[in-house]
């Protein structure tokens, strides 16, 4: 299984009265959930500003509407475009991480490991890459 940021496709149940997906945590998702929370209007073409934790792991899907997550491991960047309520994308610790490009009403829900912790945050760039050179190990 891949280190760093990938899609995952959680298990549906299809149903002529709607649908239904499933996320359970240590089976669907790597890691057990601690948080959730969701982003929501977002003016359409929107923007979220980037981040990355030294510790957290997320899972960022589409509950309704489209975005691009921007991911940045230091070394490459690469976008990932949510659409679909069934599929997530799951990313690492020390990942930079960016929402854009929202369509109008897109609902993103954002599953963490960890409670919200202020001091895990990365909030600038060169402070990212940096700890990126250094390691999980000498955060």
């Amino acid at each position: 299984m891949s280190t760093g940021p990938y899609l995952i496709e959680l298990p549906r149940h299809l149903d002529p009265r709607g649908n239904l997906a499933v996320i359970e945590e240590n089976r669907n998702i790597p890691f057990k959930i601690e948080r959730c929370h969701w982003i929501y209007d977002v003016p359409g073409g929107g923007d979220r500003e980037g981040h990355a934790y030294k510790r957290n792991r997320e899972f960022i899907i589409a509950l309704s509407g489209s975005f691009d997550v921007v991911v940045n491991s230091g070394d490459k960047e690469e976008t990932f475009t949510l659409n679909r309520s069934y599929i997530g994308l799951y990313l690492p610790p020390l990942t930079w991480r960016e929402l854009t490009n929202f369509s109008t009403n897109a609902v993103a829900v954002i599953i963490s490991s960890e409670s919200y912790n202020e001091d895990d945050y990365i909030l600038d760039m060169n402070e990212y890459l940096n700890l990126r050179k250094l390691g999980p190990a000498n955060e």
